[in-house]
């Protein structure tokens, strides 16, 4: 059934209040099934799903023999994943809905936000009112505070509950139909690069391309890729790849790992430039870190510092970015704009290095290798010229065939 909820708990502690969840949910007209996850005590109520069920998504492991409560979280979590991947190929996930405590929550949310951006999610937690980034990370996840701890039915968690319940209900019952829709496009922007990407917006939703901007974080970067990964963006011009240098160096606003994975195993039309490489982030100055005190640093705003990065950063960062573009199997190009990367690396500017750009630029040309699948152009252009913006527009129309 297409309109069926998973209603997810360690039902050997939320048993009766996941019931209740699910009896709400039944209330509005729509199926739901229970989950059990728990991976100690009996299910205190019947579960349409047993963590048996659960647990032999994974055959290799088997989180219902662990003597180590973390241990059997994890692997239970993990589990869940594969559980839920297999019913939603199935055609039987219409959204989820998990509730829980501190383990509860680290369990479920990993397995809802491994669902496709669009599946309605909903977690009623007692951590929701702190920081929720590790839980929620990129995902379309809709966390809600459960005021009181998930420990009875009481005159709190009866109306938190159902309105949790009546919430993934109303998202099941109310998506939007399909319509046909014009070509998507991911794009990485920062303010220091922002009239570069600006023009290149302006430039292809002319010829009919949806843009989806989004700001190069970190945690945007890993947007823009979960959403590559979902099918719903079906090329990237990545003008500012500056999360990378972030989490080279150890800057606030690091990529993770696996930057560039998912765009590259996707293989759609991939156009990417090196923006704000010319810089790391930090916090407030007074958190810059001490071995850092002495560089070059920038003041953006009371709560950003920028600091410069130098020829063996930008080499480290070229060896970074080779080690993954060298793994492509698809067409991309790779343009690099020779008079700056930002609009604080620019002549009068207070980034403005062009030896240490320069760095970056020789190690990417002797590191990438190039073929006709894998091309590297430079430009005697700063990042914002219009005319590096057209000629970011012409090499992804080129890819695409037109």
């Amino acid at each position: 059934m297409l309109n069926r909820v998973y209603a997810v708990a360690t039902m050997d502690t939320k048993g009766n209040e996941i019931a209740f969840v699910a009896d709400r949910i039944r209330t509005c007209g729509v199926d739901v099934v229970t989950v059990d996850v728990g991976t100690k005590a009996p299910a205190v109520a019947l579960p349409d799903v047993s963590r048996e069920q659960v647990a032999a998504s994974c055959p290799n492991t088997n989180p219902l023999t662990k003597t180590d409560r973390g241990e059997a979280v994890m692997e239970m979590s993990a589990a869940l994943i594969e559980f839920l991947k297999i019913e939603h190929a199935a055609g039987r996930v219409a959204g989820v809905i998990g509730i829980g405590g501190g383990g509860g929550t680290a369990l479920i949310t990993p397995a809802l936000r491994a669902l496709p951006v669009g599946v309605p999610k909903v977690m009623v937690s007692t951590m929701a009112s702190g920081n929720v980034g590790p839980y929620v990370d990129c995902a379309d996840l809709t966390m809600m505070y459960s005021v009181v701890d998930v420990a009875g039915i009481n005159s709190v968690s009866r109306r938190v509950l159902a309105n949790a319940a009546h919430a993934i209900a109303g998202m099941v019952q109310h998506s939007l139909p399909t319509t046909a829709e014009k070509p998507t496009l991911g794009m990485t922007m920062f303010g220091v690069t922002t009239p570069c990407v600006d023009a290149v917006r302006k430039s292809l939703e002319a010829r009919g391309y949806d843009c989806l901007v989004f700001h190069a974080t970190g945690s945007g970067d890993r947007a823009m890729e979960n959403l590559v990964r979902s099918e719903l963006i079906q090329g990237v011009i990545d003008v500012t790849t500056t999360a990378v240098a972030d989490e080279v160096v150890g800057g606030v606003l690091a990529c993770g790992p696996h930057r560039f994975d998912a765009i590259l195993t996707a293989r759609v039309p991939y156009v990417l430039s090196v923006g704000a490489l010319d810089m790391v982030n930090f916090g407030a100055k007074e958190t810059v870190p001490a071995k850092f005190q002495g560089r070059r640093l920038h003041v953006h705003n009371a709560q950003v510092t920028l600091m410069r990065t130098t020829a063996e950063e930008n080499r480290q960062f070229a060896r970074w970015i080779a080690n993954k573009l060298n793994r492509s199997t698809s067409p991309l190009t790779l343009l690099i704009p020779e008079r700056g990367l930002s609009t604080i690396d620019a002549p009068g500017q207070p980034f403005h290095d062009p030896g240490a750009d320069a760095a970056l630029f020789e190690e990417l040309e002797r590191l990438v290798e190039q073929s006709e699948q894998r091309r590297i152009e430079r430009l005697p252009l700063h990042i914002n010229d219009l005319e590096f913006a057209a000629a970011l527009v012409k090499s992804f129309l080129s890819l695409t065939g037109q």
